[in-house]
């Protein structure tokens, strides 16, 4: 009977020693806010069928396009404003300036974008947020033969 509480007593230090070490603090990234001003860089759109044909357009911005800004305010609101090139000569004009309202889960990295005067919001995923970089999927399921993303890249304007 000794030897089996001191084969529990040591297992039990053992168990206490190997989980006491595991730090999961020191392991996991600092955490990186959405909350921001991000430059949109350029979007990938893909297109899918039920038969698994589809495709892949990578669209680079150019530089009116990038003068474009998202803004994700801390009170889960944001404006949206676009650029581009038109007229003769060339201009680059602001095209639009939306404000939306968003929910982000952090945890799934899930996002929700509600544009105002809208019925159906953009729904998709943060695929990459790091301090300087984001990638943001928005996946379009309004036909269920079809899957559609659009990816857009941005990087971080600090303030």
């Amino acid at each position: 009977m000794k030897k089996l509480a001191l084969l529990f007593a040591g297992l039990a230090l053992f168990a206490t020693t190997t989980t006491a070490c595991n730090n999961d603090d020191e392991n996991t990234a600092p955490e990186v806010p959405l909350v921001g001003t991000w430059q949109p860089l350029a979007e990938v759109r893909t297109e899918v069928d039920v038969n698994g044909d589809g495709f892949s357009d990578q669209i680079t911005y150019s530089t009116c396009q990038q003068q474009g800004r998202w803004v994700f305010k801390e009170n889960t609101s944001g404006t949206r404003t676009t650029f581009e090139e038109s007229g003769l000569p060339i201009v680059c004009a602001q095209t639009s300036n939306r404000t939306f309202s968003y929910i982000y889960d952090k945890s799934g990295k899930t996002i929700e974008l509600k544009y105002q005067g809208t019925v159906v919001s953009d729904k998709g995923k943060i695929t990459r947020l790091d301090a300087d970089a984001m990638n943001l999927m928005i996946e379009d399921k309004t036909d269920p033969a079809v899957y559609k993303t659009v990816t857009y890249s941005f990087k971080r304007i600090p303030q």
